[in-house]
């Protein structure tokens, strides 16, 4: 085994989908680390087959073992009621409190470093210079304006396993009353307050495509990140996010897949 592992996490069999074109797109790059598909209970054997057959290894993981009350503040219909989406929708398969299962990748002691990557992506270059990067590293969440850069975004990120910052984590994570707004990805952000940024590009997000489209450019794009909306629904946007869209599924059949040299910028698409 490498000492180096990319690890996603599946909780259903929807992002049992997308882990499907994310190992896909990471194979296709020609990485030279392990690649670890973590799922909890909520996903079926036959849903993760075609992950194990590309190649991944399998881990099983439980949820983490948190209080009835903080269960209760991070369901979906307190999360989505006391923090609303208000710039796109969630699917409504969207499960909060399985966000926090991602952090169990800190228990992963066989590797000397993991890049975390949501089910969600696809890579589209070699990234393997990521394990050069410390613990904290994560790019920011930037989608609607350039003020987002203080904020960071939890679907790319560089860790080191360790079980005592895990334990540490546990300690913080379920304090009473404590409620994070979007999951993981706000308590990283406070776990880690000194955060190192990486750039944007290793962690574009979809909607930069018409937000800020003067900051999409192919060429430079290293992870593509299916924010919000998924690629394998029929959701509203999908129009307007066509090309991106189109290359998911190629990449999701294995067939068809273009190089993004030849893919349109937005300026440069109707």
């Amino acid at each position: 085994m490498s000492k180096y592992a990319y690890v996603t996490l599946v909780t259903n069999t929807d992002y049992a989908k997308g882990a499907v074109a994310l190992v896909r797109s990471l194979m296709r790059t020609g990485i030279e680390a392990d690649i670890v598909v973590m799922h909890t209970g909520g996903v079926p054997t036959e849903a993760l087959a075609p992950v194990a057959a590309l190649g991944a290894r399998l881990a099983p993981v439980e949820l983490l073992p948190t209080s009835d009350a903080f269960n209760e503040r991070h369901s979906r219909a307190h999360q989505h009621a006391a923090a609303p989406f208000a710039k796109g929708g969630k699917p409504v398969f969207h499960t909060p409190l399985d966000n926090f299962a991602k952090l169990r990748l800190w228990q992963m002691g066989e590797y000397e470093k993991i890049v975390f990557l949501d089910a969600d992506v696809l890579v589209l270059k070699n990234i393997d210079r990521l394990f050069s990067y410390p613990e904290f590293s994560a790019a920011p969440n930037v989608y609607e304006s350039l003020g987002d850069f203080h904020r960071l975004n939890s679907g790319v990120f560089v860790a080191r396993p360790s079980e005592a910052i895990f334990s540490a984590m546990l300690d913080r994570l379920d304090r009473p009353d404590a409620f994070w707004r979007r999951t993981d990805q706000t308590f990283l952000e406070s776990f880690f307050p000194d955060w190192h940024g990486l750039p944007v590009f290793f962690n574009m997000l979809q909607y930069v495509w018409f937000n800020l489209p003067e900051l999409w450019d192919w060429k430079s794009i290293s992870v593509l990140h299916y924010q919000y909306e998924k690629p394998w629904e029929d959701h509203a946007k999908a129009d307007r996010l066509r090309p991106l869209v189109d290359l998911w599924r190629a990449y999701y059949r294995g067939e068809g897949i273009l190089d993004t040299a030849d893919l349109p910028n937005p300026a440069d698409w109707p």
